[in-house]
């Protein structure tokens, strides 16, 4: 499994262009790999029109079966997928196979699903049911902060419900998807699955294909918007899974040494490349100086470094533009805030920048408003709660949330004033797939996991019978 190939129709394929990939902590090529052209996109979408009806008429029995054989093979090969994500991505191992093995267990959750007949009236006069049909094609964007785990958001429920899929990783952590195609072609039907890689180029042929029924992406906001856009000329359907400014308000009643371990490990994890991670954290005045103390030495403590060597908790950011922005953001924050923690930008190669802790800082300040998706996170004072909320929700984001306080009914009080679509309470970031997740505002349309988000793979079919 050390080439890399696309697959199309069936067939491992070469790109009729190449690229490298970069090991974000040396800047080091860790491989080529293929690069689709536009004809290779049709070529691929073509191959799962062509096996859509066999597909869709397959009884989901086999569906089920099938994504249980590919969480199977993706188990048995988890260790050598992990260590090329590490390459690739810089996330530590620990982390590498949580996302690997994470995505096998999305593919065991969804064979576990049925899509039966709801059944909404049934009297005298009439009988109503809602069936639950395919949509034919399904385009697949893969961002890079969760290669394998965010796709295995898309792909097993997109199959499940008698969906072809054409599935397109980021073109800066393309390896680890392509060493998945190559064992999902021995597992699904020719054509029902197809994975293209490309330079960041054909996202907009993808939205825009006439051949593509539906959408489902995950990334930036910015990007989403254009691809509603591309979207709306044929009124595909899709599902946007968008960044996010994940708000996090400490009540004064939490215990700070026990409180602090969890708030910092949400808002660092994988190197804070998370689209749910506390990206702003409100703390109260009361409690403000102990909780950044805490941070500040957790931060201080931490351990960074190359993913594969041994004890390294946190990576480098995944690519050199999100580095310099972050550098950017980090670098403002200066003017508006003091740096408790952190702060390094170490010389030599990768893109690494140390968990920074900024105190003293308020809304307004860059890193405050805007999405870091990094390892910068700003501790904000608050002393009223009706007026924390009302900032935290002034955010054009909505993706998530949390409350942290050792009583619960005020935690739900707050909960319930935040404008997010997945709040948590004492704990923060926690997904399942058997969870309904979706964004509000600017972080997202329609819903991903569960039988809900297995459902928008679906078009919905009313049969309204008369009775005699």
């Amino acid at each position: 499994m050390s080439d890399y190939q696309m697959l199309i129709g069936g067939q491992m394929v070469d790109g009729d262009m190449t690229m490298d990939v970069i090991n974000p902590a040396n800047e080091e090529v860790v491989a080529t790999c293929p690069r689709a052209s536009k004809a290779q996109l049709d070529a691929a979408v073509d191959a799962a029109r062509a096996a859509f009806p066999a597909w869709a008429a397959t009884p989901i029995a086999e569906r089920k079966a099938l994504l249980v054989k590919a969480a199977e093979a993706i188990e048995a090969n988890g260790a050598e997928i992990a260590r090329v994500l590490v390459q690739e991505q810089g996330k530590p191992m620990q982390g590498a196979m949580e996302d690997v093995y994470g995505g096998a267990a999305f593919f065991r959750y969804f064979a576990s699903l049925d899509l039966p007949v709801d059944v909404i009236a049934d009297d005298d006069a009439r009988r109503v049911e809602a069936h639950y049909n395919p949509l034919g094609v399904v385009g697949a964007i893969i961002p890079w902060n969760f290669p394998i785990i965010l796709m295995c958001f898309k792909l097993p429920p997109a199959l499940l419900a008698g969906n072809t899929v054409v599935a397109k990783p980021a073109a800066t952590t393309p390896l680890a998807t392509l060493m998945i195609a190559r064992l999902l072609k021995d597992i699904f039907p020719a054509g029902v699955v197809n994975v293209i890689t490309d330079a960041n180029d054909l996202g907009g042929e993808m939205t825009a294909h006439p051949g593509i029924d539906k959408i489902s992406f995950t990334g930036s906001t910015a990007t989403g918007k254009k691809v509603m856009a591309g979207a709306a000329g044929s009124l595909k359907r899709v599902t946007l899974e968008l960044g996010g400014n994940d708000a996090a308000i400490v009540l004064d009643d939490v215990n700070v040494k026990e409180t602090a371990p969890k708030l910092f490990g949400a808002a660092f994890g994988n190197s804070g490349q998370i689209c749910i991670a506390v990206k702003r954290l409100y703390v109260h005045d009361k409690i403000y100086d102990e909780m950044v103390d805490e941070l500040a030495e957790l931060a201080n403590n931490a351990i960074v470094g190359d993913g594969l060597e041994q004890g390294t908790q946190f990576g480098p950011l995944q690519n050199k533009m999100q580095y310099e922005r972050v550098k950017e953001l980090l670098d403002d924050a200066r003017g508006h805030g003091t740096i408790a923690a952190g702060g390094e930008v170490p010389d030599g190669p990768g893109y690494f920048i140390r968990p920074t802790i900024v105190r003293d800082i308020s809304d307004g300040a860059r890193l405050v408003d805007e999405e870091q998706f990094g390892p910068v996170l700003p501790v904000i004072r608050w002393s009223d709660t009706a007026d924390v909320v009302a900032r935290a929700n002034a955010s054009e984001y909505g993706l998530g949330g949390s409350v942290w306080s050792s009583d619960l009914d005020r935690a739900m009080e707050v909960a319930r004033a935040m404008n997010s679509g997945s709040i948590w309470i004492n704990k923060h970031a926690d997904l399942s797939p058997d969870v309904p997740f979706a964004g509000a505002k600017q972080s997202g349309i329609g819903t991903e996991l569960g039988e809900e988000g297995l459902r928008e793979f679906t078009q919905r079919k009313i049969i309204n019978m008369a009775k005699a």
